[in-house]
């Protein structure tokens, strides 16, 4: 099949974070083809270039972020009123947004609101955030010039005539003209990839399926090609957008928080409900997603993959870590919390004086930077240099140092210098570092933060986060009890070798992306060089036949037979001698007669039996069926009752020797006698004899 692997500051560039497991898939799916559809975030980004792309990538498709191409539309009249309808609207869906929305909570508080009407104002409002989104994009594609439209004047007077309207939000009317121009500026960035060219017939309309490597920008993309194209969406979050949104906007002003906040969960709102299937890394962004209003039936967790290779000689072969050295490995930066660490670290010296402490790192951009200086000194002040003599030179039992030199050449090096790793974080989505120690079979001290505990499971302690007294404790009680670092490390290596690599990554995405295709109906033919339709173009689970609903439920008559619901059986029908005169009564016997009866099924008119006259099948609006069922040599009759629309069963002789004559008045106007007769072949004997005419 065809993968459209939607990205966004990530693969196929060489820095960003979701592009070690967006290549470890591609290069897994060989059996595959993917069209790559990336957003770049920066500059610094797009001059860094790609990484080596295998040979099942068909075409890179890019566009920036950070740059915006102004295409020299000029809006007229008409388009400008129009544009300024669908922005305002977009914009009105944001200010009147209650903060619980914004906050991703009113899916939790839905059941106990609907009562009031809270609940259909919440959809009311996400309604109307989708339609004016949809009403943007089909502008840019009839008119071109979004992009300019987003920037202009008309814009941030739609923004600010939102704020100020009746029934804003208080945060959204303290906007001043600064958080109007913010606001707007943010939107036009995040609202770029509705004026790409991507959403055509030799875009994202040719593939099978959209894969969103992440929520919030990436997705909106998919949700065009939805829209457009009608190319089933599946959408993959390990780091929820809208939770690094908060972490990343905490010195904006109230209301651009808020703005920004509400636009923000109503894209993921509308991403969740418009995805076929929506994958979590983990249970820690699977309750984000469900806060947000993903549906719990299209939620399918799927842990990240790592390559557990690199890690194999240190996890089988434990005895070669110091059992005096804790090892800590990871980006330096706040929310790592080295300070709790460097404090819980010299409670553990007081009991442990043999303790070391390997930080191993590099910082995270200038923060990092500075971090990692305060750090240092701190380190400095907490452990002055020790000598073990006034002519030796003196080492701090803290060291701080980076992969890639002579004594660590790699990050498994590293694990495999420590007999226990630690990790003190107050922030952290899916933490890759305790996998790779698992890997690496190390027993694990971690704070109680993000997905952690279901990364680790048993197989490792947990701590409150910002207690050094408390990982001090944990960290002691390991390093003084061999025996039971050594059972926890064996359990962290089978359980992340049996829930956390590449394979089992890989077999879950090839199994979602054919159930997906096996509930989306074939949207397109692929014609050859000839014009001939090209043989297996399509895969064969998109051209399941049928239509996925319950069986039809057959009405009864109370009281008779159980193979009633089966499919009637055409009866031979003899001529009644007491009919003989009547007109329309005369009829042949034999499977083909005119005196046999017809079974239809569906709402329209049946066919008449021959034996029932046509003033009895006219008054009745519609024909009454009479099926006779040969079963073991029985007879059966049914009774067409004037005035009855339906068939219904009257009378069964079962047996080789039973008759059972039955008579039905049905009101003043009609009466209907039925007789079963015995004979060599069951035959079915009708009369009808018309009460009014």
């Amino acid at each position: 099949m065809r993968i459209g692997l939607l990205t966004e500051g990530g693969y196929p560039y060489v820095s960003g974070e979701p592009g070690l497991w967006c290549d470890r898939l591609v290069r897994g799916l060989e059996q595959h083809e993917f069209d790559v559809y990336a957003l770049a975030r920066s500059e610094r980004q797009e001059a860094e270039g790609w990484v080596p792309l295998p040979p099942q990538v068909g075409r890179v498709r890019t566009a920036s972020l950070w740059d915006a191409e102004d295409d020299g539309v000029v809006y007229g009249r008409r388009t400008r009123r129009r544009f300024a309808e669908c922005y305002g609207e977009l914009a009105a869906s944001l200010c009147a947004t209650p903060p619980a929305v914004a906050s991703g909570i009113a899916e939790t508080t839905a059941p106990r609101a609907e009562g009031t009407g809270t609940h259909d104002q919440s959809a009311h409002e996400a309604d109307r955030f989708a339609n004016a989104l949809y009403g943007l994009a089909e502008l840019a594609r009839d008119e071109g010039g979004l992009p300019r439209a987003l920037r202009s004047e008309t814009a941030v007077r739609a923004l600010e005539r939102a704020c100020r309207a009746p029934g804003a939000h208080r945060s959204a009317r303290e906007a001043r003209v600064p958080d109007l121009l913010t606001v707007a500026a943010r939107l036009e960035r995040a609202l770029r990839p509705l004026s790409l060219d991507w959403y055509e017939d030799d875009g994202l309309g040719a593939v099978d399926l959209c894969h969103a490597a992440s929520g919030g920008t990436a997705a909106l993309p998919g949700l065009l090609a939805r829209h457009f194209c009608e190319v089933p969406l599946l959408v993959t979050e390990y780091g929820v957008r809208l939770r690094a949104h908060y972490l990343t906007e905490p010195d904006s002003s109230p209301p651009i928080r808020f703005l920004l906040a509400a636009f923000h969960g109503r894209l993921a709102a509308e991403s969740y409900r418009s995805a076929a299937l929506i994958t979590p890394g983990n249970t820690h962004a699977r309750r984000w997603q469900e806060r947000c209003g993903a549906e719990r039936a299209k939620l399918r967790t799927v842990h990240p993959g790592m390559d557990a290779a690199p890690f194999a000689e240190a996890g089988e072969s434990p005895e070669c870590a110091d059992p005096h050295t804790l090892v800590w490995v990871g980006r330096v930066e706040p929310a790592k919390d080295l300070v709790s660490l460097l404090h819980a670290f010299a409670e553990i010296r007081r009991a442990e004086p043999k303790a070391r402490l390997r930080i191993v790192g590099g910082p995270s951009g200038p923060e990092g930077a500075a971090y990692l200086a305060h750090c240092r000194n701190l380190a400095a002040q907490l452990f002055p240099d020790e000598a073990d003599g006034p002519h030796a030179v003196g080492s701090n039992p803290v060291s701080f140092e980076e992969t890639g030199g002579p004594e660590l050449p790699s990050r498994a090096e590293a694990y495999a210098s420590g007999a226990l790793v630690v990790l003190s974080s107050v922030v952290e989505g899916f933490p890759a570092g305790l996998v790779e120690a698992m890997f690496c079979g190390r027993a694990t001290v971690s704070t109680d933060v993000g997905a952690v505990v279901e990364a680790i499971g048993g197989t490792g302690l947990v701590v409150p986060p910002r207690n050094p007294r408390a990982l001090a404790e944990a960290c002691v009680a390991l390093l003084r009890d061999p025996e039971r670092r050594a059972r926890l490390g064996a359990a962290a290596r089978a359980r992340a070798l049996e829930l956390f690599t590449v394979e089992q990554n890989v077999a879950a995405f090839h199994g979602i992306y054919l159930d997906i295709l096996s509930r989306t109906p074939a949207r397109r033919v692929v014609l050859d060089d000839t014009g001939e339709p090209l043989p297996f173009s399509v895969p064969a689970e998109a051209h399941v036949p049928g239509r996925w609903t319950d069986a039809k439920v057959r009405a009864v008559a109370r009281g008779g037979p159980a193979w009633a619901t089966d499919t009637p059986v055409r009866a031979t029908a003899a001529r009644s001698s007491e009919n003989d005169g009547v007109a329309g009564s005369g009829g042949s016997e034999g499977p083909g007669g005119p005196g046999a009866s017809e079974s239809a099924t569906g709402g329209g008119r049946e066919a008449v039996p021959a034996a029932v006259p046509a003033a009895v099948a006219e008054r009745a609006g519609a024909a009454v069926p009479v099926s006779a069922v040969e079963r073991a040599g029985a007879a059966v009759a049914a009774s067409a009752v004037e005035g009855v629309r339906t068939a219904v069963p009257v009378s069964a002789g079962e047996g080789a020797g039973a008759a059972g004559p039955v008579s039905v008045t049905e009101g003043p106007r009609a009466t209907a006698s039925v007789s079963a007769t015995e004979g060599p072949r069951a035959t079915a004997s009708v009369s009808a004899t018309e009460g009014v005419r």
